[in-house]
């Protein structure tokens, strides 16, 4: 039996608004309040409320046979919350299913393990409270911010209690290897989830490419590329942006009437099913070790941390969010707290990235700001009002 595990990754960002030298010591309001209610109207109109409607219809088509897995990041759950509960009520209606598993991730979508393992752990604890509350389940799971990953972090999810932790199956690291199968990590005893990067990104990215040689792509043709690992693959990991359904390809493109006919497509095969993450992690064994030295993700062609952390714009801007940590914790003031947690969301460095060609075009595509530039000498005018209004003193060292 060959297993499918989808995955989708929804998340929001509280994106900060144009802050020149101007507004410092005069303006203490950083979001773009409009900008992140109108950005999510739009993406729950063409993605949310449309794709949960489809999925719980495929669950009850299928009688439960039909199952997915999401991250809902935990400022994507205070938008929620704050402008769209309608969307909030379709994602709690299919966790009602029982079909449909939630992961753990930072609450913030932050790149705090790198900078910091203290408030890693407790951006972990938050999101995973957050999901209790508001869900009533608490995830097994764990996957981190934009599936960075290496065999450190692997330690520290299993010390926070996760049986299992999803990645990207690196083909430099994997070598001859399949990413079709549960992997071990030689840092602790928790199983690895391994992304099947080209049948996700043949769905994620070039579905609607008129250019691929494989467009139009139907769901009887990728059930046949899936069905032809028969034998071959135990777990198929399709992970991807949520975004993908109706918002990166947009209904026009034919997205949703293949997401409508995909489970009927793969259950044509007998030695096929669908997955969740925790049930492959209860039933599978692992077969071989990943052993990752050096950080990896699943963005951009080199797969590592350089859509956040590749110049020096985003190294000063990293260092002097997370150089303020010891005064803003021992300040005991949730307000502050909360506004420098937000400040972490690796979206804001991800506007930084100065590469060109492909990589480059996908990062302008989500950018707020007309170029890096502007991106961060916006962020480091918010930063400066920020340190000065609290009287921040940072930490170097």
């Amino acid at each position: 039996m060959t297993s499918i595990c989808f995955y989708f990754q929804v998340h929001q960002p509280f994106r900060i608004k144009n802050y020149n030298f101007f507004n410092i010591g005069v303006d203490d309001n950083y979001e773009f309040e409009e900008q992140n209610k109108s950005i999510l109207d739009k993406v729950a109109a063409k993605c949310y409320l449309r794709t949960n409607e489809v999925l719980y219809q495929l669950i009850k088509k299928h009688n439960g046979k039909f199952k997915i897995s999401f991250s809902i990041s935990g400022v994507a759950l205070e938008q929620f919350e704050k402008y769209r509960p309608d969307v909030l009520e379709s994602f709690k209606k299919l966790v009602a299913t029982g079909c449909v598993e939630l992961l753990s991730e930072t609450y913030y979508h932050s790149l705090s393990f790198i900078y910091s393992k203290d408030e890693f752990e407790r951006q972990v604890l938050l999101h995973r409270a957050s999901i209790k509350r508001i869900f009533g389940v608490t995830p097994s799971i764990f996957r981190n911010t934009e599936l960075i990953y290496n065999n450190e972090l692997s330690y520290y999810a299993h010390q926070l209690g996760f049986k299992g932790i999803i990645t990207e199956g690196v083909d430099r690291h994997l070598g001859s290897r399949s990413p079709n199968f549960l992997y071990s990590s030689p840092s602790a005893p928790i199983k690895v989830f391994l992304k099947n990067y080209k049948l996700s990104d043949d769905i994620a990215f070039r579905f609607s490419n008129k250019d691929w040689e494989e467009h139009p792509l139907s769901s009887h043709k990728f059930a046949h590329w899936v069905h032809s690992m028969a034998g071959h693959a135990e777990i198929l990991n399709l992970f991807m942006d949520y975004e993908t359904f109706g918002e990166h390809q947009w209904e026009e493109s034919g997205i949703f009437n293949f997401l409508e006919h995909l489970p009927d497509a793969i259950f044509t095969h007998p030695d096929f099913n669908f997955i969740t993450p925790s049930e492959a992690a209860n039933t599978l064994e692992v077969r071989e070790t990943y052993d990752i030295h050096h950080f990896i993700s699943w963005a951009d062609s080199e797969r590592d941390l350089s859509a956040w952390i590749s110049n020096d714009l985003q190294e000063e801007a990293l260092s002097r969010i997370y150089s303020f940590e010891g005064e803003v914790m021992a300040s005991d003031n949730k307000d502050l707290i909360h506004t420098w947690r937000k400040l972490q969301t690796s979206d804001h460095f991800y506007y930084m990235c100065t590469k060109f060609w492909n990589d480059g075009d996908v990062h302008k595509y989500f950018s707020p700001f007309d170029s890096p530039f502007q991106a961060f000498s916006n962020y480091m005018n918010v930063l400066t009002d920020f340190e000065h209004r609290f009287n921040l003193v940072p930490n170097n060292n």
